[in-house]
């Protein structure tokens, strides 16, 4: 039942490569628009607002094929970075983290919104009083503070991404070895004659996983309420 085998592994030490680098690229991503988003008030907040949170409303399906119009060898954004930078991401694990990363941007942006909405912008303030620039304030005051909320958003990116099946077949494929991730794999195995037992064991590794992530994210999230209340 806990024999992995060569192939699973791999499904899952990609799934894992894949989360992790989306979670670090978006996460800077994130921070700038959830600042952008908690602190400036500006025409068309209510449609950035709007498309952030897309990915979660939408069928993960055409998130998918929207990428791959896109970002695929001739898609709009795709075909440029093809031709002049060598850049593919359509079937390519680079296309996996790319359709993780969009497919989790909303759950990372939400908790780092909320933490930064939350922090006494007395404090802010007062340093810019002191003579520190914004870009000062933001890095020693409002992100230190807004910290447990970072973690926590990246925490649940991470899980969604490690779980993200729908836009990721749709955009790289099921290659093994490429683009085959954990969810993946299972979708493969049930349609294999006796691959109960190898979805299985990938089911209970994936439970695992988001599990311990969401415990993770909150525990961040109680960091962040002790914090804004002295605790």
């Amino acid at each position: 039942m806990f024999d992995i085998t060569p192939t699973e592994w791999t499904a899952i030490l990609l799934s894992i490569k894949v989360a992790v680098i989306a979670t670090l690229i978006s996460t800077p991503i994130g921070i700038g628009i959830a600042w952008l988003l908690a602190r400036r008030n500006f025409r068309g907040k209510a449609l950035v607002d709007a498309v952030i949170y897309l990915p979660l409303v939408l069928p993960p399906v055409v998130t998918g094929y929207l990428l791959l119009l896109t970002f695929g060898k001739r898609g709009l954004v795709g075909s440029f970075l093809a031709e002049y930078l060598g850049i593919v991401f359509a079937f390519r694990w680079t296309g996996a983290a790319l359709a993780c990363g969009v497919m989790s941007f909303p759950l990372l942006v939400r908790p780092i919104r909320l933490s930064i909405e939350a922090v006494d912008r007395r404090l802010e303030q007062a340093a810019g009083t002191l003579g520190a620039s914004p870009w000062k304030v933001f890095a020693t005051v409002t992100l230190p503070l807004a910290m447990p909320g970072v973690l926590a958003g990246m925490v649940l990116g991470f899980a969604k991404a490690i779980g993200e099946f729908g836009a990721t077949i749709t955009f790289v494929s099921n290659i093994p070895g490429e683009t085959q991730t954990i969810s993946s794999a299972i979708y493969s195995l049930i349609q294999t004659p006796d691959g109960d037992t190898a979805a299985l064991r990938l089911v209970i590794i994936s439970i695992s996983i988001a599990v311990a992530a969401l415990i993770a994210s909150e525990w961040f999230a109680r960091r962040a309420t002790q914090r804004l209340h002295g605790n």
